[in-house]
């Protein structure tokens, strides 16, 4: 039988992903375990950087636990587990004391602005859904200050190992003689030299962020194609809460901007929302106008935009000082600036987009799954924190938390454990495949799959439109299923195999919620029932893990 001929790697922990859920529990591992790090490109390239507001945490005398779980669960519409939020939030400040520890630069309070206790000095940012200023920021670039940082701290571990343009294809499980389920490993795609290498793990961690790429306008970066809910739900796991797809309200639009946030922190400090004619009209779709959860703002837009037949709103800030501005958000104003946009003089353009998975892999308050030894941690998780609707800044949090609880465990199993050794595992089989020279079907599946999720499954959804789109997907995924059997696989086939897998996920879960709920609004079901209820899914029999 040919095989591809690929090494194999042996460690005690695998963390597929460096964003802040990765980067956090390598660090918090300690260093007599042999960890690895896989990344899909290069090891700065996750989402965070890509998060500009900042960090949600109890950090000022006038703030408190209960008000950040109150106004968490307010904007997640109650359907979080107030148990996990409570487990988060408490955990909040010992978190960022622990990032200011890493060496995070966080910004100082200046003399005129004392928004913060002497003692710790730090400037915090108020954004949409909080009742009071708790976002600890650096400047309006927060997620590369966490990453640059982290990373630097992890470059400084010499029991960690980087493996950078590489793609997860597969989660490996084992059973035991009580059928329980263990991931012992995967497999992976090494794009510098096309062959698929395998990873004997102790403890796998899924730290690969969320699927916003299944939408045709996202603000997200080009790896969030879902690889770590796919891998999950084919090993086995549970996944829940999948139709609550979060649209930021304000991207840049532009022709050549690709993807830019315009941060909620901009809203925050009084920015307003205009239409073309310069009138504001937040106002007549809630009460706290811009400050309104992302939820509510994202859909004034879009009905605006489909009431006036206009292709974006107006974000302003300019009645604010120039100085103000570019102290406050000097990575928007210059980047505005490159394509002419001054936001000292004048509004940005701006449309809602798809920006974060709000469901995810079902896990605990230790980041476990539903299989032994495989977790999940950050956006590809779903613990329960964001409910409906995730409140502004939340997110950092929930992976500096949860990153910090699952090492924790692993570190306990690991004492606690004697490990046996793990059983062989069969190596890559492409004995029966070819090179594919059709790769334009790909790509034309790929542009459809995010033309009718955006079109069917978008930011108000009717039955109609998620059956038809159910419809379409089924089609995908058988024709994407015959395409992966017969062809080697590249990094467009993976993330297209999972991304549709997603999708489907996305509309079976929207089509079971027969209400509207925070990010899910359905014309058919306007109104919410009374009991907030999950929707779980749980994946058929387990499969083989290699071919």
């Amino acid at each position: 039988m040919s095989t591809t001929q690929a090494s194999t790697r042996h460690f005690d922990v695998v963390i597929i992903g460096s964003g802040a859920a990765g980067l956090t529990t390598a660090l918090q591992l300690p260093e007599n375990l042999k960890v690895a790090i896989i990344c899909k490109q290069a090891l700065k390239s996750g989402a965070t950087p890509w998060a500009q507001g900042g960090v949600a945490a109890v950090l000022d005398e006038q703030d408190s636990v209960d008000s950040h779980c109150s106004d968490t669960m307010t904007a997640g519409a109650h359907l979080n587990d107030p148990d996990m939020v409570r487990f988060i939030v408490e955990d909040s400040t010992d978190s960022i004391h622990w990032l200011i520890d890493q060496g995070v630069p966080f910004t100082r309070d200046t003399v005129d602005e004392p928004l913060m206790s002497e003692k710790d000095g730090f400037h915090l940012t108020k954004e949409g859904g909080h009742s009071v200023r708790r976002i600890i920021h650096a400047a309006d670039a927060t997620g590369a200050a966490i990453t640059s940082t982290l990373i630097q701290r992890t470059l400084e571990r010499s029991n960690i190992s980087i493996f950078e343009n590489r793609i997860a294809v597969d989660l490996i499980n084992s059973r035991d003689n009580q059928g329980q389920s263990s991931c012992v490993g995967l497999y992976v795609l090494n794009l510098e030299h096309d062959n698929v290498e395998t990873f004997h793990a102790g403890s796998t961690v899924l730290a690969t962020g969320g699927a916003s790429k299944v939408y045709l306008y996202t603000s997200n970066p080009d790896g969030a194609s879902g690889d770590g809910i796919a891998m999950a739900w084919r090993a086995g796991c549970r996944v829940a809460n999948m139709e609550f797809n979060q649209f930021h309200p304000t991207c840049l639009y532009h022709p050549h901007a690709k993807s830019f946030l315009i941060s909620e922190a901009l809203r925050g400090e009084g920015a307003h929302l205009k239409l073309p004619n310069g009138k504001r009209f937040m106002h007549k779709f809630d009460e706290r106008g811009e400050l309104a959860p992302r939820d509510i703002v994202a859909r004034a837009i879009d009905h605006e935009m489909k009431r006036l037949g206009c292709d974006h709103v107006n974000l302003d800030i300019s009645h604010k000082s120039p100085e103000f501005i570019k102290s406050h958000f000097p990575t928007i104003y210059e980047r505005c600036l490159k394509f002419n946009i001054d936001i000292t003089s004048e509004g940005i353009p701006v449309v809602p987009a798809a920006h974060y998975t709000c469901g995810g892999v079902v896990i605990d308050e230790k980041g476990r799954t539903d299989v032994r030894d495989l977790y999940a941690i950050g956006e590809v998780a779903h613990s329960g924190l964001h409910g409906a609707n995730r409140l502004a800044s939340n997110s950092l949090l929930e992976c500096i938390v949860l990153g910090r609880a699952a090492a924790k465990n692993i570190e306990k199993q690991n004492k606690e454990t004697t490990k046996t050794s793990l059983p062989t595992i069969p190596p890559w089989d492409d004995s029966l495949v070819t090179n594919s020279d059709e790769d334009v079907i790909i790509s034309h599946n790929w542009d459809e799959l995010r033309r009718f999720m955006w079109d069917y499954v978008g930011i108000v959804r009717t039955t109609k439109r998620l059956e038809r789109a159910k419809h379409r997907v089924d089609l995908l995924l058988r024709e994407i299923h015959e395409y992966y059997s017969n062809y080697k696989v590249s990094r467009d086939l993976i993330e297209l195999r999972n991304l549709v897998l997603v999708a489907d996920l996305i509309i079976r879960s929207a089509l079971q919620r027969k209400e509207s709920r925070g990010l899910h609004f359905t014309l058919d079901h306007p109104d919410s029932l009374h009991d907030a209820q999950n929707t779980l899914l749980t994946p058929p029999p387990k499969q083989p893990s290699w071919r």
